[in-house]
């Protein structure tokens, strides 16, 4: 059964009270209910979006951010969902929708307040992904490699790999895939300061919609211009085209 929140962060408290280590992505955290799988078969019912949010105080001393909520830019009937019959691409999806609201603690651990790339990570292992020197999990998120729990760490991984994944910017939006990875540079200093995991595309006349899943800012379809645009205006974003 999932604990609860307040028991997982007494939890974590107990089993993991050291410093967080590393460059972290940072933001506050709320909630986007999550809608039906964007991943079935293409003579699936078309999903619709739901509504609600369910913003949290941070007790890492970390502002919560506002906004994300719904998507803000509802429902299209002009745009169309991309979806995948990849049983990698629907394990990994799947293990994100699962556990972005209720951490999968007691097998990975949980960076308080910064854990998007451990969240990340994990899905990455739900995908297939075999564990590495250089990106591994070390029995608790301090301790694993930075390239497993930080943003701009992973960016430097990845870059360094490119038979894993093929750097994109958002000019190149109408080539990513469910599935891929998404960075954002908040303040267009130069490093990552968020990473997610792409959970839906729509496409039409020409338009892109991207939302995503992550940790430190609790999601499963958060949208990426309302991410860029409102919540934090002026910022980059970039993907990950995960290979396979």
């Amino acid at each position: 059964m999932p604990r609860t929140r307040t028991s997982r962060r007494r939890a974590v408290a107990t089993l993991l009270g050291v410093t967080a280590l590393g460059a972290l992505c940072l933001s506050g955290c709320a909630g986007i209910p999550p809608l039906p799988p964007q991943v079935a078969s293409a003579d699936s019912a078309s999903p619709t979006r739901g509504g609600g949010s369910d913003l949290e105080d941070r007790d890492d001393g970390e502002a919560a951010d506002e906004g994300a909520g719904p998507d803000a830019a509802g429902a299209d009937a002009d745009l169309v969902a991309d979806r995948t019959s990849d049983p990698a691409v629907l394990a990994q999806l799947d293990y994100a929708l699962a556990y972005w609201s209720d951490y999968n603690v007691e097998e990975w651990g949980v960076l308080e307040g910064n854990d998007c790339v451990n969240f990340a990570s994990q899905a990455l292992v739900a995908r297939g992904w075999e564990q590495t020197d250089e990106w591994h999990h070390g029995g608790d998120p301090y301790s694993s490699t930075a390239s497993w729990r930080s943003s701009t760490a992973m960016h430097v991984w990845l870059s360094a790999h490119p038979e894993l994944a093929t750097p994109l910017d958002d000019g190149d939006r109408d080539q990513v895939r469910l599935g891929d990875i998404v960075q954002f540079d908040w303040d267009r200093s130069g490093d990552r300061d968020h990473t997610g995991i792409v959970t839906r595309i729509e496409r039409g006349d020409g338009e892109v919609r991207i939302s995503f899943a992550g940790h430190t800012k609790d999601s499963a379809y958060r949208d990426v211009d309302v991410a860029i645009t409102e919540e934090h205006p002026g910022a980059e974003v970039y993907y990950w085209r995960l290979a396979g």
